[in-house]
């Protein structure tokens, strides 16, 4: 969005006071809202205070505004400026807000630029009789009945430079004009006619429940020959859209003892009752002859169980069980795992 400032200095007038209409509708604004919450008027009293400059903002009605909503002036100013609904620079009487936006320009809206351009000049220049001035807008809401301009207050569709020309001659002249379509449409209809919904049907009544009885005589079975012929070639079963190849293949379930309970029978087949109480087929353990050969298996730890009261460790590097490893005359260094390396009673290796 372009930069908004205030008009030069030079446009500005000296001062700007509320007239009595104005500040009987600031009065009705102000009281909607609760004490201290003034300020939500502002909107509405830029507005009003527009109209009464004549179409746009100076810097004393800002003020004004400001003063009346006990506001500082800069938080008005931010609002004025920021919408562009306010006009900061003076404008025609007749003040015209062209619409350039998509829908305006595929029906014509660049030739009725070209009749603002000739009659008016460049955007926001005001004639020398102060009669009009014009700015191009965006999207006005109007686009049924495009190209479309919006002149003051009032909305003037269905354009073309001939009856643009004309409107334009008519305000400058003091003429009545006509607002909205200038083609003869109503609202947004279609243009000339209407062409839809003219079916007497669709009015009368006679169409309320016809859905019910399409859709009943949809579901009652074919009557005719070639219905049932269709019908009756339907296969009964679904087939397998793919072969079986790779497809799991069912199979019976294994002979368990659930399974022969499920079928009456004794859970347990008497010929393995019979094997399983016959002491000579049961089976016997031995136990291994090489396994009790074997020596139990070191512990990893840096000490072990002592070997009785009185004995002499088996190692010079063993301590005895319970001895702290802090207090133990030796300690394991990792030198007996070293071959060639004996150690004596002084902890001297040789």
């Amino acid at each position: 969005m372009a930069v908004r400032k205030l008009a030069p200095e030079e446009l500005q007038p000296e001062s700007f006071v509320f007239s009595p209409d104005t500040e009987a509708f600031a009065e009705q604004q102000i009281a909607k809202y609760p004490p201290g919450r003034q300020a939500s008027a502002v909107i509405p009293l830029l507005w009003k205070a527009q109209e009464q400059a004549g179409g746009w903002l100076p810097r004393k009605a800002i003020e004004a505004v400001a003063t009346r909503l006990d506001m500082p002036f800069i938080r008005v100013m931010e609002v004025a400026t920021f919408y562009t609904m306010f006009n900061l620079e003076p404008v025609g009487k007749y003040f015209i807000q062209f619409c350039g936006t998509t829908p305006c320009v595929l029906r014509g809206a660049g030739d009725i630029r070209q009749v603002l351009e000739k009659r008016i000049g460049d955007q926001n220049h005001v004639t020398a009789d102060g009669n009009f001035s014009w700015l191009e807008v965006e999207c006005l809401g109007a686009c049924c009945n495009a190209p479309m301009v919006q002149i003051n207050d009032d909305y003037y569709e269905d354009l073309t430079p001939e009856n643009f020309e004309k409107l334009l001659d008519d305000l400058a002249a003091g003429r009545p004009v006509k607002k909205g379509s200038q083609i003869g449409r109503n609202t947004s209809e279609p243009f000339e006619a209407v062409n839809t919904l003219q079916d007497p049907s669709l009015y009368d009544g006679s169409q309320i429940g016809t859905w019910r009885k399409r859709f009943e005589e949809q579901a009652q079975p074919a009557g005719t020959g070639e219905a049932a012929a269709a019908v009756a070639s339907v296969p009964q079963e679904a087939k397998a859209a793919k072969p079986t190849a790779g497809r799991p293949i069912e199979s019976e379930v294994a002979d368990t003892p659930a399974e022969r309970a499920k079928k009456g029978e004794a859970p347990v087949n008497p010929v393995d009752q019979k094997e399983a109480a016959d002491p000579s087929r049961a089976t016997k353990v031995e136990p291994r002859t090489e396994d009790a050969a074997k020596p139990a298996p070191q512990s990893g730890k840096s000490y072990v169980a002592s070997p009785g009261g009185g004995a002499t460790p088996t190692s010079p590097t063993t301590p005895n069980a319970g001895t702290p490893p802090g207090q133990s005359e030796t300690r394991r260094d990792g030198s007996e795992s070293k071959p060639g390396v004996v150690v004596d009673k002084d902890n001297k290796t040789s």
